[in-house]
């Protein structure tokens, strides 16, 4: 028998105290039937007798028949068998695998995508395999059925969320997010929240959100929840979810300032783009020292950041690298064109052993020559891609290129520069940040290249006239809630 590991079968077995909550509220009458479409080791099934799961790893498998033996166990792949089933249940409940794309992919994800896509729901290939696990279970109840999940935090901001919730809305009358700054699953970085959805058949016109600070059991969603409407839903948050975790106030400062006729998004003064990738960073970045001991001529090393943690404040100077070289850094990209003469030299450190290993990388296997390092640019601006307290914006005076591990900008409007570099240390910038990327985990604040390009940049008389308390208070309540400062976990 093969067992999946916990991290290959994304299984993260649920709380009794939550599994209470959940099936409590999905089970209504005793002859309900309740269907847990990842049943794991059979916390969900145990709690109602007149149950059905379906489960992918034999060895939970096991203990779910042995943990719950009045209920039905299936053994394998959900997807191919709610394509086939034509079994009903009054309500679905669970704790679905979170597992990432890299991962969910092949023949089960080609059936899971075909399968959501029946059922008017469209998820990109990017899609981690909970959503897709939801609308399947959703289609498989009877009308007036209802449904009780578990779910990562992604829900409130990963972009396959977006079709998720809005077939969520056109399926159930009455779709209910409970959020909780605290884990559910203290292990893991991953924060979870509970999705609660009733009258399956029905249309809703708003989405229920409720931001706890920590999970207590409970025998149904709370009575005070935001309201929130579709259309601000779609139109104003970009189909996010997060931005309700601040408070109101917060909120219509936030949208009357993005819909201010003077403001702009980065994007309409910026491109934002990733760095280059060598395929084999240690062997393209030399130290100033090892470029001298192989002899590599100087005008084919070019200074590079290579993360974020080397950026300093405000300008990255030549004074900055200078003082990279002094200490022997490992900074200086090789950079060699596709065409022209190489010095022996360079042939040399080509033909090392540092450098047979190098050409065997997947990146520079792939791409004729294996040496020549594509999409080298010296940027206006670097970005922190990933960040602690805030995202970095980093003039680039020392003429640097950058690694993909740093966002590399490139200023359209140079009459901007000057507004860009004095809106950006503002709160209300850092607010935009925290609302236009996404926790990480650990702490950490992403940034996509998609995301940075809508921040928001207001002109100085529109930052004059701002609540800064209620600004300040909201970046302080985003941090905590992504578990960076002194209240993190």
């Amino acid at each position: 028998m093969i067992k999946l590991t916990q991290k290959e079968s994304g299984a993260y077995f649920t709380p009794d105290a939550v599994v209470r909550t959940l099936a409590g509220w999905a089970v209504r009458h005793s002859d309900d039937r309740l269907l847990d479409p990842s049943c794991g080791d059979g916390r969900f099934l145990a709690a109602h007798a007149n149950s059905v799961g379906i489960e992918q790893d034999p060895s939970s498998a096991e203990d779910a028949i042995a943990r719950a033996p009045s209920a039905l166990v299936h053994e394998g792949d959900f997807f191919a068998w709610a394509a086939n089933t034509h079994e009903r249940f009054e309500c679905t409940a669970g704790n679905p695998p979170f597992i990432r794309y890299q991962t969910f992919k092949g023949t089960v994800r080609d059936t899971a995508l075909r399968l959501c896509l029946s059922h008017g729901a469209k998820f990109s290939g990017l899609s981690s395999s909970w959503a897709p696990f939801l609308v399947a279970a959703a289609s498989l109840l009877v009308p007036g059925g209802r449904m009780a999940f578990v779910v990562p935090a992604e829900i409130g901001h990963a972009p396959y969320a977006r079709p998720l919730l809005e077939y969520l809305v056109e399926n159930f009358s009455v779709v209910h997010i409970v959020a909780f700054q605290e884990k559910l699953f203290p292990e893991l970085s991953e924060d979870c929240w509970l999705l609660f959805a009733d009258g399956f058949g029905a249309k809703s016109s708003t989405i229920r959100f409720s931001a706890l600070r920590r999970f207590r059991a409970m025998s149904a969603p709370p009575t005070k929840f935001t309201s929130i409407d579709l259309n601000e839903w779609r139109n104003d948050w970009n189909g996010r979810l997060r931005p309700f975790i601040m408070s109101s106030r917060a909120r219509d400062t936030y949208r009357a300032v993005a819909t201010h006729p003077r403001v702009r998004r980065f994007g309409a003064v910026a491109s934002v783009g990733i760095g280059y990738v060598t395929g084999a960073n240690d062997f393209f970045h030399l130290r100033p020292s090892e470029a001298k001991q192989w002899k590599i001529p100087q005008q084919l090393l070019h200074p590079s950041v290579r993360n974020g943690r080397a950026l300093p404040q405000g300008t990255l100077t030549a004074a900055t690298v200078a003082q990279w070289c002094k200490e022997d850094e490992q900074v200086l990209l090789l950079r060699l064109s596709k065409t022209g003469k190489i010095p022996a030299s360079v042939q040399k450190y080509l033909d090392s052993e540092p450098g047979q290993q190098a050409r065997e990388a997947y990146k520079c296997r792939v791409r004729e020559p294996w040496y020549s390092v594509p999409d080298v640019q010296i940027p206006d601006f670097f970005m922190s891609y990933m960040s602690g307290k805030d995202v970095s914006l980093v003039r680039n005076d020392a003429g640097c290129s950058c690694t993909n591990s740093v966002h590399s900008v490139r200023v359209r409007d140079q009459a901007a520069v000057a507004q860009l570099i004095e809106a950006w240390e503002t709160p209300f910038i850092r607010l935009s940040c925290e609302l236009e990327g996404h926790p990480l985990g650990g702490g950490m604040l992403k940034l996509e290249p998609g995301e940075a390009v809508r921040i928001i940049l207001p002109p100085a008389e529109v930052f004059a006239n701002l609540p800064l308390t209620d600004i300040e208070d909201a970046v302080t309540t985003m941090r905590e809630w992504r578990h960076y400062g002194p209240t993190a976990q």
